[in-house]
């Protein structure tokens, strides 16, 4: 077994950032991750960082612009942490070394980005996270932090209290992809969740293919409650073939988009009459799809992004990266010709519930980053805010993991039954797979008397058996088919639109896979690197993230942000300015609500028609 006083779970922009703040702390940490840091998802964003660097801009503006971009569904602590703590956070990595763009006098430069009403972005040309992971790998090579890189983390060691607030984590289990062992790691003081993304949920998408929401379905099975999780973001420039990203920089450099008759369909349809094609993402993807299903669309899928007017020299210098990018993935040289694009999932709004402080409600688990749910973009992120969320977050996540008293605003806790679900006249069971890799929480057994190492072990064991028992079924189900069936019906149904029917079938299709998955084998045999056993076990994640995403989808009975609703065209703040959560309950997902908090530090955001 292995021993530190934080195990960090993943290597991406939050989990470095996270080990940093706990080492500075005086902690003995690691990071155990399924990658190599530098390999993280978090190296393909492109755009930049938003904070309120320069003078005439300030972070009230910027928790502005942040909540009027959530359309009113963040909650105002965790969007004035990330305001205030951004800019101290974005000089630091300057002053580890990160390369950003500049001006001629030498000034860190900074763009525009969707719904941003200041050029905030702070940037490193168009690679801006690739900068942001190998500067903060230099600072973990530096401090000696041990990485086990190439560590596939199973499951959770949680104890199995009835109530998850009375529940402890004291650590993880971890498969050694390089040798197929399987191994305990004790965390004396905290465990964070920094697993980044989701997007495997769906068959379109920017996200790699590790990005499979591991640490979310892990937390949940866990006990921890799940917010938010309807909100999914549709990035309106992605590469028709593949997903590819094109960043939001070529916009913010004053990129055009057009539609099939030549039209700059922003204004000329009056999707965005202000802003344009820097309205915030939910408007520009709908706008998008919108002019494709009324016939306007290039070969019925896609529309133009024209960025020839900025001159080569410009495009170069900024946004070079995406030159290759449109040549390898669809054979245009975008200095010569519109590229196309159209809408892709590319971020989860949702995620483990957090305070701003990364705690969760199980004692000893944190979360930060994409897999977190701290509400800072509520229905709708705007771009540039992904960064810092992992750098603001994943800072406070590591120094309280490892001791520190940080200050934590009071969040209301919403209650079961506090309000009625209603009926959302789910056509399936959920359905449960119980045991193995995963149920971090077993059925009956109370730990209360167990010790730390004990509980780790006992995580080891069902684990273990869990593989064993995947290895053993060698003639079941093919993951693959399961997992493009759920991946097919994601992208077809809960999709940028919405409609009952659609998310119903969805539903349909979930449970079923869901059954296909009790069957579920492994061909591959080996026990060196094994992709085979790792898909397969990341498949169930993919199931369970899939099934919460549309229960509160058809749950949701409004439209707000990237959330559209066929049957229900207003946003409903009367009844609906509340975060939709899900608890595992056994496999049986019990959905319940609690309230936005709009009070900041010295105001009240007050609910206002988004336009652009």
């Amino acid at each position: 077994m292995h021993e530190h006083d934080v195990i960090v779970v993943g290597a991406g922009g939050a989990g470095l950032r996270a080990a940093i703040a706990a080492q500075e702390e005086g902690a003995d940490v690691a990071i155990v991750s399924k990658l190599h840091p530098v390999r993280s998802h978090t190296g393909a964003a492109e755009g930049g960082i938003n904070a309120a660097l320069r003078e005439g801009d300030s972070w009230q503006d910027h928790a502005y612009d942040t909540m009027k971009g959530s359309d009113y569904l963040g909650d105002a602590p965790a969007i004035e942490t990330l305001a205030q703590d951004s800019p101290e956070e974005v000089i630091q990595l300057e002053h580890w070394g990160m390369a950003f763009s500049r001006e001629d006098d030498g000034t860190v430069s900074q763009r525009p980005f969707g719904g941003l009403s200041f050029p905030r972005t702070t940037y490193a040309g168009a690679e801006t996270g690739h900068q942001l992971l190998h500067t903060m790998y230099e600072q973990l090579v530096k401090r000696g932090i041990e990485v086990y890189d190439e560590w596939y983390v199973l499951d959770l060691a949680v104890s199995d209290e009835p109530d998850p607030e009375e529940r402890d984590c004291h650590g993880v289990v971890g498969y050694d992809i390089q040798s197929g062992s399987i191994e305990g790691f004790r965390a004396r003081d905290g465990v964070i969740l920094a697993t980044g993304g989701l997007g495997q949920v769906y068959n379109h998408t920017t996200n790699a293919v590790a990005n499979t929401g591991d640490g979310v379905a892990m937390a949940y099975r866990a006990g921890v409650p799940i917010e938010d999780m309807e909100f999914i973001q549709f990035h309106p420039t992605t590469l028709p073939s593949t997903g590819v990203l094109i960043t939001e920089g070529v916009r913010g450099e004053g990129g055009i988009l057009y539609n099939a008759e030549g039209e700059r369909f922003m204004f000329e349809h009056g999707y965005a009459n202000n802003d344009g094609e820097l309205a915030s993402r939910d408007v520009v993807s709908r706008a998008e799809l919108t002019e494709v299903n009324e016939g306007r669309g290039i070969e019925d899928e896609y529309v133009h992004l024209d960025m020839r007017h900025l001159g080569e020299e410009r495009i170069v210098d900024r946004l070079e990266n995406i030159i290759h990018l449109s040549e390898d993935f669809e054979g245009v040289n975008p200095l010569e010709e519109p590229m196309p694009v159209k809408p892709g999932q590319h971020y989860a709004m949702g995620g483990i519930e957090t305070d701003e402080n990364g705690e969760t409600c199980v004692s000893g688990l944190y979360a930060a980053g994409e897999c977190a749910c701290a509400s800072v973009h509520g229905s709708n992120r705007l771009g540039g805010n992904a960064l810092p969320e992992l750098i603001v977050f994943g800072a406070r996540a590591g120094h309280h993991a490892a001791g520190r008293d940080m200050k934590t605003a009071e969040i209301p806790t919403g209650k079961r039954g506090e309000w009625d679900a209603g009926d959302i006249d789910t056509p399936v069971d959920p359905g449960d797979i119980s045991g193995g890799a995963g149920d971090a929480v077993a059925d009956g057994g109370a730990t209360a008397n167990l010790a730390p190492d004990e509980l780790v072990e006992r995580a080891t064991d069902r684990a273990m058996a869990r593989v064993e028992s995947l290895l053993d079924n060698e003639d079941g189900r093919n993951h693959a088919e399961i997992r493009s069936k759920v991946q097919e019906s994601m992208t077809e149904q809960v999709n940028v639109f919405r409609e009952e029917d659609s998310l119903k079938q969805a539903l349909r299709d979930i449970r079923e896979a869901r059954e296909d998955y009790e069957d579920v084998g492994v061909a591959d045999q080996s026990r060196t690197f094994n992709t085979d056993l790792l898909h397969t076990i990341e498949t169930r994640n993919i199931i369970d993230l899939a099934e919460a995403i549309t229960l509160g989808a058809l749950a949701r009975e409004e439209f707000r942000g990237a959330h559209w609703r066929k049957e229900y065209q207003e946003r409903n703040d009367e009844d609906w300015l509340r975060h939709t959560l899900l608890s595992w309950n056994g496999g049986s997902p019990e959905l319940w609500f609690k309230p936005v908090i709009l009070e900041g530090e010295n105001k009240r955001y007050e609910p206002k028609i988004r336009s652009y």
